[in-house]
């Protein structure tokens, strides 16, 4: 499974939604400021990651997130260091993910663990240096995925991912496999974005 990457967004004349006949409407995007963590790894939108905090820059960011309930961007680096370089401004790629902390451990006064689960993606417009090095970035949010039910041609790949959790599910592991619940396998969106941060791409 690892090995394979799901392309659902490619269009499917399978699907039962047609944007012709019922177009989609979002608000106007609107620019706004927020605070960035690159890493060398994408999140996805219910995407899991797992991080431990311990550059001076981040400790404060990710406490007081986690203590006001605030979400932080992830952006992927495109060329660059996760660990601040002197001088250097990270390349990174204009689409992001927000993450929000749903588990937060203080290990030490200066090592904190902590579990993200990714929210909307936005586009990255521009990127500034802000308090403490902490990068900010200049974005705008992208629309949630559209409902669309997992086509007949790709209902394999579903039942594949299914067939993991429910053997977790029976082992009493579930709560090792690196997927939040609730599980949306008739969700195409939901399934590719799964699939694609198993892709060796997203991993490196």
């Amino acid at each position: 499974m690892h090995g394979e990457q799901l392309f659902v967004r490619l269009e499917s004349k399978q699907s039962d939604v047609c944007l012709l006949c019922h177009p989609l409407t979002f608000p106007s995007p609107v620019q706004h400021t927020i605070p960035l963590f690159p890493l060398s790894q994408g999140l996805f939108p219910d995407g899991m990651l797992p991080l431990q905090i311990f550059e001076v820059r981040y400790l404060d960011l990710i406490k007081r997130c986690y203590q006001q309930q605030q979400a932080f961007g992830v952006a992927w680096i495109k060329q660059g260091s996760e660990v601040q370089v002197p001088g250097e401004i990270p390349s990174l790629h204009k689409i992001g993910c927000m993450a929000h902390i749903r588990e937060f451990e203080q290990v030490q006064p200066t090592f904190f663990r902590v579990l993200c689960q990714g929210g909307l993606r936005f586009h990255l417009h521009d990127v500034q240096p802000g308090p403490y090095g902490v990068w900010q970035g200049s974005v705008t949010t992208i629309a949630q995925d559209p409902e669309v039910e997992v086509p007949t041609v790709l209902q394999a790949h579903a039942d594949r991912l299914g067939k993991v959790i429910a053997s977790a599910q029976q082992q009493g592991v579930a709560e090792k496999l690196p997927i939040f619940p609730p599980f949306h396998l008739d969700k195409c969106g939901w399934l590719a974005n799964r699939y694609t941060r198993l892709s060796p791409s997203a991993r490196s």
